[in-house]
C-alpha cells in the first residue's frame, strides 16, 4: 500500500487507525517516522515519504516517534492472510529465527538461498532479514527497559544484541533517547522480578472477544491451559524453555503477562500470543466482505471484529484435533490432559494451576497406543500423525507451505476433510480454511436459511472468500455452545 501515495496522504491526514502497521510515514523534515494514526504527525505532503515497514524507515537514518511508537504497531495483515515467501520469512523472522539461526537458517527453513530471501524481502519492504530482526531487537530492548527493573547490561543481551555498545548505539539511533533515558521516561511502570513482563498487545478495531476467548477457555487442556481472574493463561514451550503468559481482553488491546525462563524468548513469546488470538487481522477488510451477504450481515453488524482462535503450538493443536474427533470437548480436553499429565515437561506455576507444558511430536513418539482410552482407528491415526510430525515428513509451523501441509495431511490415515480444514484454520493460519463438513457450520447454515449440504454449502460460500475461516466464527456464534461465551460475561 505504501506505493500508492495519494491514499497514504489521505490515511495520514483523518488519522486512520486502521492503517497501522500497513506502511509508516517518515517525515524529511524532523527525521522521525510515524504511524498513520498519530495524533502529532502534521508535516506537509511533500515531506513525507511512505515506507513499507519500520526496519525500512529506520536503515533509511529516520528515528521513531515518542509519542505514537510506530514500532509497537499492529503487524500488517498481509503476513496473516498470504502463504508466499516474504509473508512465511517475516513469521520467522518476528518468531526471532533470524536471531537463533542468522540469515542462512532462515533461508534454509524457507528452502531458498540467502540470496533469494534477501533480494525478496528487499523489494517488498525496503528491508533484509537483518535490518527486519535489528528493528525487532530495538522493540524488545525497549519493552525490558520500561517494563522490568533489569540491569541494562542484561536486557542488551536478552534482546539479542551481541553487545552492550551495540545495544546502546541501536537504542539511541532508533528512539533518539539513551536506554536509562527511556527506563526514566517510563515514568516507573517497570515490575520488578526477573522474567516476568507486562505489555499490551495492540489491534485493529472492532474488536470482539467473546468467541475468542470463550473457545480457549472451554477447550482448554487441565495442566496446560486455564481460565483464572478474568484471564486466559497457558504454558508455552520456548526456544530456551519454558514460560507462562496470561491474557485478558480489553476494549483497545489485550493485556499480556509473560513469566519466562529465558527473557531471549520475549519475541517468540510475542508473536505465539498474537498468532494465537488473531490479532493481526483486518477486521474492517473482513467484514466489508461478509457484511454484504445478506444472510451473514446481521450477525457482522451484532458483533462486528471476531477473531480466529488460533494455536502457539502447530503441532499441539493437530494433535488436539485428533483427539477431538467424533467426541465432546470434555472427552477431547480428558484425552488431551492425560497426554500432557503422562508426556509433558512438568513447570513451575507460582500464580495458578498449570503443572506442564503440552508434549511435543518426539515426547508423543514414545506413547503406547494401547493406553489411550479410544477407538482403535482413532489410535492409528494419532500414531500416524505424530510419526509424520517427528519424522518431518509433515511440516506445520510458521514457515510451512499451506497447500502441502493440506496434502501431507489428507494422506494419512483417518485425517479428513474437517480435520484439515480445522487444523488449516487454527494451526496454519489458513483464512479461507472452511470446514464445511462440521455440524456446527451446517446447523447454523440450516438455521439462516443456507444450504446445509456440503457441496452447496460450498458453492453458496464462494462470495464468502478469502474470509471463510472468519465466517465460521460467525456460524459458530449463532449456538449456546460454551465456546461462544467467554467465562463471566
Amino acid at each position: 500500500m505504501h506505493a500508492d501515495r495519494d491514499r497514504c496522504v489521505r490515511a495520514v491526514r483523518s488519522r486512520d487507525a486502521r492503517f497501522d502497521g500497513w506502511f509508516f510515514t517518515a517525515v524529511t523534515s524532523t527525521g522521525i517516522y510515524c504511524r498513520p494514526s498519530c495524533p502529532a504527525l502534521t508535516p506537509r505532503p511533500e515531506n513525507m515519504v511512505f515506507l513499507p515497514s519500520a526496519a525500512a524507515c529506520q536503515q533509511a537514518g529516520f528515528r521513531a516517534c515518542k509519542r505514537c511508537r510506530p514500532d509497537a504497531s499492529s503487524g500488517s495483515p498481509e503476513w496473516n492472510h498470504r502463504a508466499d515467501l516474504v509473508a512465511r520469512a517475516m513469521r520467522l523472522v518476528a518468531d526471532g529465527v533470524v536471531d537463533r539461526e542468522g540469515v542462512p537458517g532462515l533461508a534454509a527453513r524457507l528452502g531458498y538461498s540467502a540470496r533469494q530471501v534477501e533480494r525478496q524481502l528487499n523489494a517488498e519492504l525496503g528491508a533484509g532479514p537483518l535490518a527486519l530482526a535489528r528493528a525487532q531487537r530495538a522493540q524488545t530492548a525497549r519493552l525490558l527497559v520500561e517494563t522490568t527493573t533489569l540491569p541494562m547490561a542484561d536486557i542488551a543481551f536478552a534482546s539479542g544484541f551481541s553487545s552492550i555498545r551495540t545495544f546502546n548505539e541501536t537504542v539511541q539511533e532508533v528512539y533518539a533517547l539513551a536506554p536509562s533515558a527511556l527506563r526514566a521516561r517510563a515514568g516507573g511502570t517497570a515490575e520488578p522480578g526477573a522474567g516476568t513482563v507486562r505489555l499490551r498487545l495492540p489491534l485493529r478495531g472492532p474488536f470482539t472477544p467473546d468467541n475468542l476467548f470463550g473457545h480457549l477457555a472451554a477447550t482448554a487442556v487441565p495442566g496446560v491451559e486455564e481460565w483464572r481472574d478474568g484471564a486466559y493463561r497457558r504454558t508455552l514451550d520456548l526456544p530456551h524453555g519454558p514460560g507462562i503468559v496470561a491474557l485478558s481482553p480489553l476494549p483497545e488491546y489485550v493485556d499480556c503477562r509473560l513469566r519466562l525462563r529465558e527473557l531471549r524468548d520475549l519475541p517468540a513469546a510475542i508473536s505465539r500470543c498474537r498468532r494465537l488470538l488473531d490479532l493481526d487481522a483486518d477486521p474492517e477488510a473482513v467484514d466489508t466482505v461478509l457484511a454484504a451477504d445478506p444472510d451473514l450481515a446481521p450477525l457482522v453488524r451484532k458483533a462486528p471484529g471476531r477473531r480466529v482462535p488460533r494455536t502457539t503450538d502447530e503441532a499441539e493443536f493437530a494433535v488436539r484435533a485428533v483427539l477431538g474427533q467424533q467426541v465432546s470437548t470434555a472427552a477431547a480436553r480428558t484425552h488431551a490432559g492425560r497426554l500432557a499429565a503422562s508426556y509433558g515437561t512438568p513447570v513451575e506455576d507460582p500464580d495458578g494451576g498449570l503443572t506442564h507444558l503440552f508434549p511435543g511430536p518426539a515426547a508423543l513418539a514414545a506413547l503406547d497406543p494401547e493406553q489411550l482410552a479410544m477407538p482403535r482407528s482413532r489410535r492409528r491415526t494419532l500414531t500416524g500423525l505424530v510419526d509424520a510430525l517427528a519424522g518431518g515428513t509433515l511440516a506445520l509451523g510458521a514457515d510451512s507451505d499451506w497447500d502441502l501441509a493440506r496434502a501431507r495431511l489428507a494422506e494419512l490415515p483417518g485425517i479428513g476433510p474437517w480435520t484439515v480444514e480445522v487444523i488449516a484454520m487454527r494451526a496454519l493460519g489458513d483464512p479461507d480454511a472452511f470446514p464445511v463438513t462440521d455440524l456446527g457450520v451446517r446447523q447454523a447454515a440450516e438455521a439462516l436459511g443456507l444450504p446445509a449440504t456440503p457441496a452447496a454449502l460450498t458453492r453458496r460460500a464462494a462470495a464468502w472468500r478469502p474470509w471463510r475461516a472468519y465466517a465460521t466464527q460467525y456460524l459458530w456464534a449463532t449456538s449456546t455452545h460454551p465456546i461462544n461465551v467467554m467465562p463471566g460475561s
